[in-house]
């Protein structure tokens, strides 16, 4: 049986990559941190019904002990470090912590392989964040990245140092520049998921207006589920690499929104309403992603449609309130 160990194995992805592994026949190990709040540890795991089929051990990204002691123990065949501080508007409040957990964290896991288990096969969650201030329409492996946030700049970090061990060390560490990617299971925090629940309190009569900050931003925008197995796809090439992952398509924040109150019968000119808090320091205005090297080399395409999408996220999150309701 083949082992993974997965860092932020309780986010979005983790969850959604956690069951694919575990489809697949994987022993699947997730490092949580002890500081976690204890009612939300697992909130994602137990909605794909999968809590009790991993295993949960501690561990920080920021105490290179714990990861070494980790990767001494378990000696996985694929690390997947999905963990960060990944909410971008909070990396201005908290710079540092940004730094030290989705920059320098990322490192001390790779100094932890090549310490212990230089044969594991790594993935490092980069983002399209870094592209920022895009340089090009379309941004594809060789379009230069000009970082807008302190959490895209901790993520470039970590991409570079990625690509470094691989060529000064040669591990196999590969990395996945992924666009947005959402689901039912995205933090509420996230614009995709602020919107389709807004959606579904309005829909049930538990709230009048959806505030939004630049509903003008246009963002490339696929199913998690879909991009979890283009990283498992990465670690079974011969060689590490890296890619984009995404749908090639753009859709603003405004269609976003549209798309998700269409779906519920309601018309969004109606609901939402302009919140300058939302705004960010520095703004992104638009991403779009070329993943032709993925389709190319890994056979990798996004399935889900981000109409599809909305959809789902509304659906779940009116069930969602209504179980609380009653």
């Amino acid at each position: 049986m083949k082992k993974a160990f997965i860092t932020g194995i309780t986010g979005q992805d983790g969850a959604y990559l956690s069951k694919f592994l575990l489809d697949k026949g994987y022993h699947v190990i997730g490092m949580i941190r002890r500081s976690a709040s204890s009612d939300m540890i697992g909130e994602r795991l137990r909605y794909l019904g999968i809590i009790g089929e991993v295993e949960l051990v501690d561990g920080d990204l920021i105490d290179l002990s714990s990861l070494v002691r980790l990767m001494s123990t378990y000696k996985p065949d694929e690390v997947y470090n999905l963990a960060a501080q990944s909410f971008v508007a909070t990396s201005w409040q908290q710079p540092l912590l940004t730094g030290a957990v989705t920059g320098t964290g990322a490192v001390n896991m790779l100094e932890a392989l090549r310490l212990t288990h230089p044969s594991a096969r790594f993935y490092q969650a980069s983002s399209s964040e870094m592209f920022g201030k895009a340089q090009a329409p379309v941004q594809n492996e060789s379009t230069p990245f000009y970082p807008r946030s302190p959490y895209a700049a901790a993520k470039l970090y970590a991409h570079w140092m990625t690509v470094n061990y691989r060529e000064s060390f040669d591990l196999h560490a590969s990395s996945g520049i992924a666009f947005n990617h959402e689901s039912p299971l995205r933090g509420v925090e996230f614009v995709t998921r602020h919107i389709s629940d807004g959606v579904a309190k309005i829909k049930l009569g538990l709230a009048s207006q959806l505030k939004l900050g630049n509903v003008n931003a246009t963002r490339d925008w696929g199913h998690a589920r879909d991009y979890v197995q283009a990283m498992w796809q990465m670690l079974q090439q011969d060689e590490p690499d890296d890619y984009v992952l995404a749908t090639g398509r753009a859709v603003s924040v405004q269609g976003f929104a549209e798309m998700a109150f269409a779906h519920a019968g309601l018309n969004a000119a109606d609901y939402i309403t302009h919140d300058p808090a939302r705004l960010r320091p520095a703004e992104v205005d638009a991403l779009l992603g070329d993943a032709a090297k993925a389709a190319q080399q890994l056979g990798w395409r996004a399935n889900v449609s981000v109409e599809e999408m909305a959809a789902e996220m509304v659906d779940a999150d009116i069930a969602r309130h209504r179980r609380k309701a009653g």
